[in-house]
């Protein structure tokens, strides 16, 4: 199943989910700054009520991530916390050099983990 979901503004971010082997895959495209932070936050948690019995898996695509804020780093914190407090884990994913330099600078790299590509995320 794919559910693509153009936020108010679809120049500054487009969202597409996907499910692989339980694994929500949110594939990002553009713009991750404040305008945004409600639209990713929704798209990267479990939708209200989905308690299916699993720990909650998600792996963030941020191959079309063309820039990113102090905002989307403070939802990937959040997101992290909120799913490993349920048992399950966030993972970033093809991050363009751009972005992974903010990562590293933060150290947020060292808190979530993040990985060259989706399907080295998708992996345990």
């Amino acid at each position: 199943m794919t559910d693509i979901s153009p936020t108010e503004r679809p120049e500054r971010l487009c969202v597409a989910r996907t499910t692989a082997d339980g694994i929500r895959v949110v594939t990002l495209r553009g713009d991750i700054d404040h305008d945004v932070k409600d639209a990713l936050t929704t798209a990267l948690l479990p939708p209200d009520g989905a308690d299916d019995g699993q720990a909650p898996r998600v792996v963030a695509d941020l191959s079309g991530v063309t820039f990113l804020d102090s905002t989307g780093i403070n939802v990937f914190v959040q997101v992290h916390q909120q799913v490993s407090t349920a048992q399950g884990w966030l993972r970033l994913a093809a991050a363009r050099e751009s972005v992974t330099r903010v990562f590293e600078l933060v150290g947020l790299d060292t808190v979530i983990a993040c990985h060259p590509t989706v399907e080295q995320a998708l992996n345990p």
